[in-house]
């Protein structure tokens, strides 16, 4: 029981210390859900066009993004931008700016494969029938089309989801302060795994929480169907 309370005791000052980062962490979360998702869905719709030249530029875009590794792609856009002359001018851009933009450029990528999946999985017939009920384009795509292709494609986007959350902790190579920078700065302190354990009880809980709050909406909308 004394060796609980001591371990207690060491954990509970590194805990408090690793959420102290976790409004960073959960700012560019947010900030790359509310950003990549209706890029994501844009692309995927300008894909399943007819434009060939659109298509093929988005074929390019998701090719690099999905094939090169996210923390070569934040390194890119932090490091290499600033080194880029734009008509003699310099683009500079902050850590956690950088890393937002970088997030949300990756992430749109992967969503325009996955919303091109739930599109072009959609019968041909609801598009023949939403035409015979006179909608126009766009409201054939608002209403009838993007509700069923998210409503099949819900389980992957709560896996995106879930990889974004371990994702975040990438963003050390930039030096922003987060959950996994902090943790390597206690290690050094600790001289044990103490704070690597608390940071995965950490990331294990976030993880828990984006699974639970994705598992309730399908469940409510098999119950819809």
């Amino acid at each position: 029981m004394s060796q609980f309370i001591e371990l207690i005791k060491i954990s509970l000052p590194i805990f408090i210390e690793l959420v102290k980062t976790l409004p960073n962490v959960v700012i560019l979360y947010i900030l790359t859900v509310l950003f990549s998702i209706p890029l994501g869905i844009l692309g995927a719709l300008a894909y399943t066009g007819k434009n060939k030249i659109v298509k093929f530029i988005i074929s390019v875009y998701t090719w690099i993004f999905r094939g090169t590794p996210l923390m070569l792609q934040l390194m890119v856009v932090y490091y290499g931008i600033p080194l880029m002359n734009f008509g003699g001018y310099k683009i500079v851009l902050a850590p956690y700016m950088a890393a937002t933009i970088t997030f949300i450029i990756n992430y749109a990528a992967y969503l325009v494969e996955i919303m091109r999946s739930g599109i072009e999985s959609i019968d041909k017939g609801q598009h023949e029938a939403a035409k015979v009920l006179g909608y126009s384009y766009w409201q054939k795509i608002v209403y009838v089309i993007l509700p069923q292709a998210i409503r099949r494609v819900l389980p992957t986007l709560g896996n995106e989801a879930i990889t974004l959350i371990k994702d975040t902790s990438l963003v050390y190579v930039l030096a922003v302060t987060e959950v996994m920078k902090r943790t390597k700065e206690l290690a050094n302190i600790y001289y044990n795994v103490t704070p690597y354990i608390c940071a995965i009880i950490i990331y294990l809980v976030l993880s828990f929480a984006v699974d639970r709050i994705f598992k309730n909406i399908e469940k409510r909308n098999k119950i819809r169907i």
